[in-house]
């Protein structure tokens, strides 16, 4: 028994001494054991501030947003025309964080650009008339739009005459906005739809006229106040509607006129023809007096005629003829957006302001008769009639010249026109000297 008890003393002694030499350099530190949860006393910690949080949370630190591109518009719109323009710019800026238009609006535009662009002052985008293209570009006051719009795109997007207006010397200057033009208003209670004439054909447009001056010897078919007045607009459906829309008008962006051209001599001859029933002396106010007094029964003008008659409630309707010639508003670029790096974004505000939503809401608003075909063919814009008679009238016209021969073409079509209509010339002479006319007016421009 001893001997076992001082085995066992002697075991525990050499333990003891093996466990304190475990201190050394030497040893081995055994890993601590590892507490029960019932052992652990909690410790008390501070809550983590909201700031601390936000830190440990925190991604990493974005770049920061760019910068919206503010597109500048100078325009000329009033009324309600407006108040739309500005309730669809401010749901696009709403909709866009990189480009804001901002809209301007300038009476003057001719005396504005005159100052302002050459200061680099000016806008990104100008809202204008096809008949000013030309004049600006050769100024310096727009640039040419070739790289993001071409001909295939305006053929696509808009009517005839408005894709056409927007090129000049083969390039591409701006996105149509409206146009407008003439047709035949008529007394409803005098004509009936079979007896209008057939739009392309003044043979029957003739013909009609002389039965109805027949039938009525007091009374006239037609009234057109370029025929008894100088007044080259008016009388357009004539020119262009015998053949001279072709040549894309009474002269081209070359300065090539067509006035002695066959199809010039056959409008001529056709007027010769047509004042042995149509009234010698007219003017706005005569023809619009002679229609509304059922003198005439029908009156060649346009939308802006509509609202006399329709407060008036005069019953009349509207119907195509010949070619008209059809002015259009456009957006044209400006040199300040390409030096500011803003062209890329002023087109994409251009395509926005010309596409078939915008356009329909305001024509819905103002009953303009919208460039884009889409829009123009929309239901609710074709329910409003004279949108849609109108815009017939136009799909067939030539648009106003976009070149700066424009001023050339007006007093010598105009006074030729008159000479014959009143018979101090006859038809050939007419047209030679209004072809000269223009040609020596043309010459000292080039």
């Amino acid at each position: 028994m001893k001997n076992k008890l001082f085995a066992l003393l002697s075991l525990l002694v050499l333990v003891s001494i093996v466990l304190s030499g475990c201190g050394g350099p030497a040893a081995t530190e055994e890993p601590a054991p590892v507490a029960t949860e019932e052992e652990v006393e909690p410790v008390a910690t501070e809550e983590p501030t909201e700031e601390a949080t936000e830190e440990a949370t925190e991604e990493p630190t974005e770049e920061p947003a760019a910068e919206a591109t503010v597109i500048t518009v100078w325009h000329g719109w009033d009324g309600a025309y407006l108040e739309e323009y500005e309730k669809i710019t401010e749901e696009f800026n709403a909709s866009r964080d990189d480009i804001k238009i901002e809209l301007a609006k300038v009476d003057d535009l001719s005396d504005a650009l005159a100052v302002a662009i050459p200061a680099g002052e000016g806008p990104d985008i100008m809202q204008w008339v096809q008949d000013q293209v030309g004049r600006n570009a050769l100024v310096g006051n727009i640039v040419a739009i070739d790289e993001w719009v071409d001909q295939a795109y305006l053929d696509d997007t808009y009517e005839p005459a408005a894709a056409k207006a927007m090129v000049w010397n083969d390039q591409v200057w701006g996105i149509p906005e409206s146009q407008e033009g003439i047709a035949l208003v008529y007394n409803k209670d005098l004509v009936t739809e079979e007896n209008l004439p057939n739009p392309e054909d003044f043979d029957d447009l003739l013909a009609k006229a002389a039965a109805f001056r027949e039938e009525n010897p007091d009374m006239y078919y037609l009234c057109n106040q370029g025929l008894g007045n100088p007044d080259a607009y008016h009388v357009a459906p004539v020119y262009f509607g015998n053949g001279m829309s072709k040549f894309g008008g009474y002269i081209d962006d070359q300065g090539s006129v067509f006035m002695n051209t066959p199809e010039g001599y056959a409008a001529a001859e056709w007027m010769n023809e047509f004042r042995e029933v149509a009234p010698a002396e007219t003017s706005h106010e005569i023809c619009q007096a002679m229609l509304t007094e059922g003198q005439a029964a029908m009156w060649w003008t346009g939308p802006w005629a509509i609202a006399d008659l329709e407060a008036a409630g005069f019953n009349y309707g509207i119907a195509p003829m010949g070619s008209p010639f059809v002015g259009i508003k456009l957006f044209m670029l400006t040199p300040n957006a390409v030096d500011r790096g803003n062209a890329e974004a002023a087109i994409e505000v251009m395509k926005f302001f010309g596409s078939a939503e915008v356009q329909k809401r305001l024509s819905l608003v103002n009953k303009t008769i919208p460039a884009n075909s889409e829009a123009l063919n929309d239901a609710e814009v074709q329910a409003l009639y004279t949108v849609a008679m109108f815009g017939e009238s136009l799909n067939r016209g030539t648009p106003m010249p976009n070149h700066p021969y424009i001023d050339c073409q007006w007093g010598p079509v105009g006074d030729a026109t008159t000479s014959l209509w009143n018979g101090s010339q006859g038809p050939t002479e007419a047209m030679d000297d209004a072809q000269t006319a223009i040609e020596t007016c043309v010459a000292e421009m080039q």
